[in-house]
């Protein structure tokens, strides 16, 4: 018989932050990112923290400094250091997404997450979460051992219905009674092709776009879980 699937965003959806703004930080905190690099994007923390400006723009401004700054990295170092940050970082996780896991991993579902996180940390941080496959981001690295700057397979992976189209053509798996979770209106191609998708922590595109649909959309506050 075919597997169930579930398919999961991670940033903001499991993990209670993005692993590429954590790993960011880390970077300038080893002195492998030049203390300059925080400047590209401390302008549009700063307007978000005090909801002036959009998160969408901080973590872009976020992005174009990791893939500006990370040419020259040496591999062994960004692995180190992707390493440490997952660890660091591997309980802080909503209650409602890990629960959910738990549950769908005693049902056996095929659980797969796609995020734009670098693969390298999605792998250490999905390590003991039960995903059966992780889809992210993966950095091309030279003969010296260092990061060229460019991310490959970028159309692919910018699309995680491509990717969820991927994987069940290459794992027995059946989209009936299938779930998704996001939390952006990025994730709406994929949510569109499960049996049920889930809206958790939504931003106000996905939101206003889920209430149309009359998608099931949760919110985890503090200590409390909202269904609306």
């Amino acid at each position: 018989m075919k597997r169930k699937v579930a398919i999961f965003d991670i940033d903001g959806t499991i993990f209670r932050s993005s692993l590429l703004v954590e790993l960011t930080e880390a970077l300038l905190q080893a002195g492998i990112f030049s203390s300059s690099v925080r400047k590209q994007y401390h302008r549009s923390f700063k307007k978000w923290l005090e909801r002036q400006g959009s998160y969408e723009q901080y973590i872009s401004d976020v992005v174009q400094a990791f893939n500006t700054h990370m040419k020259g990295v040496r591999n062994r170092d960004f692995d180190k250091v992707a390493l440490r940050v997952a660890h660091f970082h591997k309980n802080r996780v909503y209650r409602y997404s890990r629960d959910l896991l738990q549950e769908l991993k005693r049902k056996k579902y095929y659980l797969l997450a796609i995020s734009n996180s670098p693969k390298l940390i999605l792998d250490y941080f999905g390590k003991d979460l039960g995903f059966d496959k992780i889809y992210g981001r993966i950095y091309e690295t030279d003969e010296k051992g260092k990061l060229t700057g460019n991310a490959l397979y970028t159309d692919f992976i910018s699309d995680k219905s491509k990717v969820l189209s991927r994987v069940l053509l290459t794992e027995n798996l059946t989209l009936q009674g299938s779930i998704g979770v996001g939390d952006t209106e990025s994730d709406i191609p994929f949510l569109k092709m499960v049996s049920n998708p889930i809206c958790f922590n939504p931003n106000k595109n996905l939101y206003k776009f889920a209430k149309k649909q009359k998608w099931k959309v949760v919110v985890e506050r503090k200590d409390v879980i909202y269904h609306l």
